[in-house]
């Protein structure tokens, strides 16, 4: 089992940043890869970066690429999501995810992020 839980999120205006993070614990060794997520009101879940633990690759969806930026410390097991230049088609609740080897796939609760115009 791993147990994954988000931070960070907040009401900001456009233009603004945020960093979340996720913080990872339980079967730690057993992750294969982690991303965020988020889910606007009415719209599916889309990925919004991941990042793949055995050798650093990282991806970022285009709609965001150039203003995130997904990075871990594997010494806090935590993975963050900084945030530049945010705007308000940004807002949606951030969700972090994490899949091991076994083709499990984990979720945090998920945090609020509110970009005002």
């Amino acid at each position: 089992q791993v147990q994954l839980v988000e931070s960070g999120g907040g009401l900001v205006q456009a233009g603004g940043s945020l960093r979340l993070s996720c913080a990872a614990s339980g079967d730690i060794l057993t992750i294969r890869d982690m991303g965020w997520y988020r889910q606007a009101p009415g719209k599916q879940r889309e990925v919004v970066a991941v990042t793949v633990l055995s050798d650093n690759r990282a991806m970022t969806v285009d709609s965001v690429k150039g203003r995130f930026t997904i990075s871990r410390d594997n010494a806090k097991n935590t993975m963050y999501l900084q945030m530049n230049s945010l705007k308000p088609e940004d807002t949606a609740v951030y969700y972090c995810n994490a899949g091991t080897y076994d083709l499990q796939d984990y979720w945090g609760q998920g945090t609020q992020v509110t970009v005002s115009s």
